[in-house]
């Protein structure tokens, strides 16, 4: 698929785009690229979609942010902005995996009339991850997190193998070689890493709040539906964490968690996804 380009919140994004109709904005996570979305965006467009999948802020081909801020809230702002300069309107739905969930949380919060529906993946709504986090089976899947408040993040996270070890870990038996490629074409610059990892460095406050979005940070619950997807092999984050899912989801939400699939669920096993994807669409 040909890159396009399009400067919302103040970044040019490079985007991937299929089909015509209302919007399906699909939001990537780490390590991953907008290329993560290839077996779903078909079946979108097919279905009467306009699915659009950004490369997000920081991930080449999109630019680095000048003000450097990679918190949440900026991700929520830039889903609403990019719904805006798209052309989205009432009818547009949400699709987020890894740290593309967070702005499926926030931003049908933050602006309801934007989205009809949400689905998120692989990451449950921040006050159910809390709940479990720092458990001690989960706190040993989350090194990298803590790994990336250090001065030695970028080093090593441009390593040979650490980004291939992710993949291997958290989905274990997917062979993630032609993903991994798209990482290191799209992190292949310092300065795009580092922004990537800025992402977790953010998360846990090393960079502190830039204030400049606080109501986008702040918003949650709300009354768009998401269906919250999860892999019962999640070598990421443990499939646990799913349970409270629930009670931080708006009214008429769905959790499902799929056996036989790891952190990236919709790589593993597309048709399956995608067949729950669209059906939740369609309701």
């Amino acid at each position: 698929m040909e890159i396009k380009t399009v400067t919302a919140n103040g970044i040019d994004f490079g985007y991937l785009e299929m089909g015509e109709g209302p919007l399906a904005l699909c939001l990537h996570g780490f390590p991953d690229t907008a290329h993560t979305w290839r077996h779903l965006m078909p079946e979108l467009a097919a279905r009467g979609y306009r699915a659009v999948a950004p490369f997000m802020r920081g991930y080449a081909p999109t630019s680095i942010p000048g003000d450097g801020v990679y918190e949440p809230g900026a991700l929520v702002a830039d889903a609403c902005a990019l719904h805006e300069v798209l052309g989205g309107d009432g009818d547009a739905v949400l699709i987020g995996h890894d740290w593309g969930a967070f702005p499926v949380y926030g931003a049908t919060a933050f602006a309801p009339d934007r989205w009809r529906r949400g689905v998120a993946m692989a990451v449950p709504p921040p006050a159910a991850m809390l709940t479990r986090f720092f458990e001690y089976d989960q706190l040993k899947r989350s090194f990298y997190v803590f790994l990336f408040q250090t001065p030695l993040a970028e080093t090593a996270a441009a390593g040979e193998g650490f980004i291939e070890g992710l993949w291997r870990d958290w989905s274990p038996g997917y062979d993630a070689a032609e993903d991994v490629a798209h990482v290191r074409r799209s992190l292949g610059e310092p300065a795009n890493l580092a922004a990537a990892i800025g992402y977790y460095r953010a998360m846990l406050g090393t960079v502190p709040p830039s204030g400049r979005y606080a109501a986008e940070q702040a918003a949650t619950g709300g009354d768009v539906p998401i269906l919250y997807l999860h892999g019962k092999r999640d070598g990421c984050l443990d499939p646990g964490l799913a349970v409270t899912a629930p009670h931080f989801l708006p009214k008429g939400s769905k959790v499902k968690v799929i056996d036989e699939m790891g952190h990236f669920l919709h790589l593993e096993r597309p048709e399956e996804v995608n067949r729950l994807v669209l059906h939740w669409l369609e309701q």
